[in-house]
């Protein structure tokens, strides 16, 4: 266990692990450590439902094309705790060094002088204290959880507020109507700051966010009708108030990638920075985001399938996110038919048959595993009903790994199946480190 680790699995002893929304402790401890949230380079800050952590992957790309030097902070993280904080740097960023994340935790913890407090609201205030104490071109900081309480929103003056598709997730916390939700997520919109509304699915959380920047007297420009991208002849051509611009299909796969990657060029270009057509291209071409459509070509796991079978793992884990993962599927199909298998894992506090849905009449068979890095997780037996009352054909087995093996010995098609491993990104993060690819 490394430093950074002993330090977190102290606090998580001490400090509950979840989340209660409000920014009155955060802002006190933040004010004993000499506001740091106050001191960074410029900041785009994300926030959204599903496509936070690609938005946050285009930003951090098209900067890097450019030259510039970027810290991010996201979240959760897949296999290390570091992932969270990636420290900028010219040629490219790396994860946060274990002994400088673990001082910079320690003196939060110090400063907080054991009052109450969340362990993210410490993890957060770590990042403000690493990115302020670091030089770098611009931040992008993605949001927890909703946006108007989360801890990341101190931060008084980003250089642009971005928000990404929103749908129902996190009702206990949010809401159950998606504009109650689309409230909470235009809380990062500040007076008079640019904001940039992504692709939204539903007209009302448009007309919440729209009617926010508004008020706000924030200038703001939105997807569709200010900034679009859509596949031309094998390419992606983004248009704009400025022109257009005729790039490659970006590196991650699915068409909703298109409106991620738009948000993101309208986001850095509203942030002040430039965008040209030559680090655009490049930033498709080196954008990643491990653990969302991730092919895995090899490693332990993959092993252990069908001979030639294709593996993919990604993290959506609401039913939103499953519409996008459905159509990327279909879309792989479409290229290369393959008989499609789930293996899935999900927590509790999602809609598990919402989830499943998406992908009646595609996917030949589920096995459902337990998620185990989560106390939420759905028994497994309890989400095979879920997947069977969706419409699909579904059986429990006790982890990924033995629906690998039980899948190569059953296999009897004539083509290698087409295996999505996905629900939980927890899951995902358990079959990264089990494999031997962790997040990089």
């Amino acid at each position: 266990m490394s430093a950074a680790e002993r330090v977190i699995d102290r606090l998580m002893t001490l400090h509950p692990k979840g989340f209660d929304l409000s920014l009155e402790r955060i802002g006190r401890l933040l004010q004993r450590l000499g506001d740091p949230q106050e001191k960074l380079p410029p900041v785009i800050h994300i926030a959204g439902t599903n496509g936070k952590g690609s938005a946050a992957a285009f930003s951090r790309a098209l900067l890097e094309s450019a030259g510039k030097a970027v810290h991010v902070h996201t979240s959760p993280h897949l296999v290390s705790w570091h992932e969270r904080y990636r420290m900028g740097a010219r040629g490219g960023g790396r994860f946060v060094e274990d002994a400088v994340l673990a001082d910079a935790l320690e003196r939060v913890a110090e400063a907080n002088q054991g009052e109450p407090i969340t362990v993210f609201e410490i993890l957060t205030a770590g990042m403000f204290l690493l990115f302020s104490e670091h030089p770098a071109d611009a931040a992008i900081v993605e949001v927890g959880l909703g946006g108007r309480f989360d801890a990341t929103n101190v931060i008084r003056s980003p250089a642009v507020s971005l928000i990404m598709p929103i749908s129902l997730d996190h009702e206990a916390y949010l809401g159950d109507r998606v504009e109650l939700i689309a409230a909470e997520k235009a809380g990062i919109i500040k007076p008079g700051v640019p904001a940039v509304i992504g692709q939204q699915e539903w007209d009302a959380a448009r007309e919440v966010l729209v009617e926010t920047a508004e008020r706000l007297e924030a200038p703001f420009s939105v997807y569709g009708q200010d900034f679009i991208a859509l596949e031309e002849n094998g390419r992606m051509v983004y248009q704009d108030e400025d022109g257009l611009m005729d790039l490659p299909l970006p590196r991650l796969v699915g068409r909703h990638q298109y409106a991620n990657a738009a948000a993101a060029i309208a986001a850095v270009k509203a942030a002040g920075f430039t965008v040209t057509d030559r680090t655009a291209e490049a930033a498709m071409l080196s954008v990643s985001w491990p653990g969302r459509m991730q092919r895995l070509l090899d490693g332990k796991l993959v092993t252990l399938a069908p001979d030639d079978a294709e593996i993919w793992v990604d993290g959506g884990h609401n039913p939103g996110a499953g519409a996008v993962i459905a159509e990327a599927m279909a879309e792989a199909e479409e290229k290369r038919p393959r008989p499609l298998v789930l293996i899935t894992g999900m927590i509790n506090t999602k809609d598990q048959a919402g989830y499943f849905r998406a992908f009646e009449g595609m996917a030949r068979h589920v096995y459902t595993v337990p998620v185990n890095n989560s106390d939420a997780g759905v028994p497994n037996s309890e989400l095979a009903a879920r997947a069977i009352a969706a419409g699909l054909s579904a059986e429990p087995v006790s982890s990924v790994a033995n629906a690998l093996t039980l899948l190569r010995e059953t296999w009897d098609g004539l083509v290698p199946p087409r295996i999505l491993i996905s629900g939980s990104l927890y899951l995902v993060g358990e079959v990264l480190a089990e494999n031997g690819t962790p997040p990089e």
